[in-house]
């Protein structure tokens, strides 16, 4: 399945949901904030929420510091 990851074409693989998505780009326990198409993914419904072919996913990591 192919999908829009961070503005970049990403074929996501055996992905089928959020939380598959970031298992496989090694963000699982890091700080990270989900938008599928425009629309914030809460950490709550990773698991539930199925990607679709041309998703446009951003994900963004939290980096501390001052």
């Amino acid at each position: 399945m192919n999908i829009t990851l961070n503005g970049k074409p990403h074929n996501c693989g055996q992905a089928r949901t959020i939380q598959d998505l970031i298992a496989m780009l090694g963000y699982t326990g890091k700080r990270i904030a989900v938008e599928r198409n425009g629309d914030i993914v809460p950490k709550s419904q990773h698991a539930q929420a199925e990607l679709a072919e041309n998703d446009a996913i951003e994900i963004v990591v939290a980096v501390g510091g001052g």
